[in-house]
């Protein structure tokens, strides 16, 4: 066996330098080294080190305390490993191999899962599903299970003192290993071995609570997890009921009672009901049938004959009347993207109950982009746009306006839904596919998982026992799934991918407290650590990271961003409820709360390095810009920005498309001048039934625009999608 030295580290590694540091992969493998062969000092400086083969060699442990921050391969195979507690110091580690190491057993592998947290390879098979599960669920089993034990026999000694607390460590943590029992047998060497540590915790939270989370806090917040949240809003008479209390969606403040029976979460809060059928009366047009495996539908296509010279006058006023005022809030480039032009291309009435035309109540709630080409690598699937309402999911072709796919829940009222791409295993040694996939939820608590390539619906999981307000997915770990609910609670899902028969499984991994959540956003840097929640009466931010060591997967927030314009409000006013959110650039945000007739910009990054106050856990967002926008009581109106593209846009309650073209934001202070004016404000294209009759603007309920902004889709509550679409310059 040849001894370990810097210089032939130098001769193993590459790629080929001088420097320990330098190192990226190393192969020390069929050497015959033993553990006292590994020089734990000398091996600490290959700090830039991806890839390890340790292979072939007679390692009983790995070496303690190694810490190699950048190694995300390691190749332990063909050895005698026996305690794997050993590689707990690798914490970046991606992926492992242990095959032919006798005497690893199934609760090693299940410890190697809990200990290195961003594991997600194993013996060359996806573990990610399994290693989520045991850091998070099965944990959360075993603290239940401990803190019942703990509350049923053991109590602090009085007075505290280390004798009594060693004493009473000891006798707490042999009880808990002994009666707490969860899973097979076959992990009990697991299971023993993780309560032992989980009740040490639980032990030292209690006498260091500002250390770590109290237990006993997270057990309350368990216990109460259905009680609502104390408004900080003034009620209105139709909050105020008890039969629609918890569902507050679309009622105006002084609107007619109406029966509970026809009263859903989205309908129910602060804005007016559409005008009925029998208010308008406009004959049937065209008809064009969707394709789908579900139900034979009908679409209802408007004509579009919009004034020329009207709206070209309108656009000449505006941007010669506004380019003055707007340039003096921008700073200047050499180099920006131009503001794009927008035409209405299409109006379709896809929604409708019964596939009726004469459907003009259902209300639709929102779109989204297909956000990359599915796995075929057609590039026309880009222009793809799902839109969800009433009982139906249709996913249409922006440019054809052809509704492509359909799909029918009989008594659901679908409110959001969201794009993502999972993997599909095909069997045997073929490699896994990705595959675009659409989740979507509403009234009923349920989330539908749709792939509609293949036109099939391929399951379903219940969410929440109340209605779904809101699906998020964060774009980094795509098969990681946020749902917003009416019952307070925003829930983290791994969805895993599926197989060539639609096999699944769903593993709740995050509980998160809130206000009935209306936006979720996740930082596009950084997804995987906070989220922003725009809530009925307050923006929240949370922590998502996984794998810390709080006592409970439920979470309260971390603060609570406040905005100017709430020093402002009286009986009159309440500019709490954040109805539109969205990130404009990897750090600014565009937000609007209600009745408030600007939208802010302000800094992420400079919002969350404040200080949270004291007593009220929140801070002020560092507003950067502001943007007039309509002037309006009319709530829940969202908006949405195009990232990296510069553009935020929002609709309003007459049908108009307000857009703003913002590239140069100012970053080094706050605004104190006046509202940057809009680029151009889309009127209401007008959209004609037997060329006799037009339609009035109705409520924009929701806008999504495409990456590369070539289409842009708005949502009304009149049962309407209209499609607009670039119109390129000569």
């Amino acid at each position: 066996m040849e001894k370990i030295t810097e210089k032939l580290l130098l001769n193993k590694g590459s790629p080929k330098t001088n420097k320990l540091e330098q190192i990226k992969t190393l192969n020390l493998s069929k050497m015959g080294l033993k553990l006292q062969d590994l020089p734990v000092k000398l091996l600490s400086r290959l700090q830039s080190l991806e890839r390890w083969d340790l292979s072939g060699n007679r390692l009983q442990e790995f070496p303690k305390n190694l810490e190699l921050r950048s190694l995300r391969y390691l190749d332990l195979s063909d050895n005698q490993m026996e305690d794997v507690t050993t590689l707990e110091s690798l914490s970046a580690l991606e992926e492992l191999k242990m095959d032919d190491n006798f005497y690893i057993t199934v609760s090693d592998n299940y410890k190697l899962m809990v200990l290195l947290p961003n594991l997600r390879m194993y013996n060359s098979r996806d573990v990610t599903t399994t290693a989520n599960h045991l850091r998070y669920v099965y944990r959360d089993n075993l603290m239940t299970r401990i803190i019942a034990l703990w509350e049923k026999s053991f109590s602090l000694p009085d007075p505290v003192t280390a004798e009594k607390m060693s004493s009473l460590e000891k006798d707490f943590v042999s009880a808990a290993c002994h009666q707490v029992k969860f899973g097979p047998s076959s992990v009990s060497d697991f299971t023993k071995w993780r309560v032992k540590i989980l009740a040490e915790e639980y032990l030292c939270s209690l006498t260091k609570p500002k250390e770590d989370c109290g237990s006993q806090e997270c057990a309350e917040v368990k216990k109460n997890l259905d009680v609502s949240t104390p408004s900080k809003r003034k009620q209105t008479a139709a909050a105020i009921d008890t039969s629609i209390s918890l569902m507050p969606r679309k009622k105006s403040r002084s609107d007619v009672t109406v029966s509970p029976a026809e009263i859903s979460p989205r309908k129910s809060s602060l804005r007016p009901k559409p005008e009925t059928e029998a208010q308008i009366q406009i004959g049937p047009l065209k008809i064009a049938r969707a394709r789908s495996a579900h139900t034979k539908t009908q679409t209802s296509r408007w004509s579009l004959k919009v004034d020329q010279t009207k709206e070209e006058k309108t656009g000449v006023e505006q941007r010669d009347d506004l380019n003055t005022r707007r340039n003096a809030h921008m700073l200047p480039t050499a180099k920006t993207q131009q503001p794009v032009r927008l035409k209405p291309l299409h109006v379709l009435q896809c929604h409708s109950k019964q596939d009726s035309p004469e459907d003009f109540s259902t209300q639709l709630w929102a779109c989204a982009f297909q956000p990359f080409p599915d796995s075929s690598g057609s590039g026309g699937e880009s222009r793809l746009v799902a839109t969800c309402g009433g009982d139906s999911v249709c996913v249409i072709d922006c440019e054809t306006g052809m509704v492509m796919k359909k799909y029918k829940v009989q008594g659901e009222e679908f409110f959001s839904l969201a794009w993502s791409t999972v993997l599909m295993s095909r069997g045997g040694n073929a490699p896994a596919q990705p595959c675009s996939i659409l989740a979507a939820g509403g009234k009923r608590g349920l989330v539908k998982l749709i792939h509609p390539r293949n036109n099939v619906a391929y399951g379903e999981f219940r969410a929440s026992r109340k209605s779904l307000s809101v699906l998020r997915f964060n774009h980094q770990q795509e098969n990681f799934l946020f749902t917003g609910s009416y019952d307070n609670k925003i829930i983290m899902w791994d969805i895993g991918g599926v197989d060539s028969s639609y096999n699944f499984k769903v593993v709740q991994l995050l509980v998160l407290i809130s206000p009935t959540p209306l936006h979720i956003c996740l930082p596009p840097a950084s997804p995987g650590t906070h989220l922003l929640a725009a809530c009925e009466d307050c923006l929240l931010c949370y922590s998502t990271q996984l794998g810390t060591k709080s006592t409970s997967n439920s979470r309260s927030k971390l603060m609570e961003i406040t905005f100017p314009i709430y020093k402002k409000e009286d009986k009159e006013h309440d500019y709490h409820t954040i109805d539109g959110l969205s990130f404009l650039t990897d750090d600014i945000v565009a937000s609007k709360n209600h009745m408030h007739s600007s939208i802010y910009l302000w800094s992420w990054s400079r919002t969350r390095c404040q200080r949270p106050g004291r007593t009220s856990g929140s801070v002020c967002a560092v507003i950067l810009a502001e943007l007039q926008w309509a002037d309006t009581d009319i709530p829940y109106l969202a908006l949405n920005a195009c990232l990296g593209r510069n553009y935020v846009v929002c609709g309003d309650d007459k049908g108009r498309i307000w857009t703003y073209h913002v590239p140069n934001v100012q970053k080094n202070g706050s605004q104190t001048g006046k509202p940057i004016l809009p680029t151009e404000v889309l009127e209401w294209p007008s959209p004609m039934k037997n060329g006799v009759r037009q339609m009035d603007g109705p409520s924009i309920n929701t806008v999504s625009m495409d990456p590369e902004l070539r289409y842009l889709a708005a949502l009304s509550d009149k049962n309407m999608v209209v499609i607009w679409k670039r119109e390129e310059l000569s």
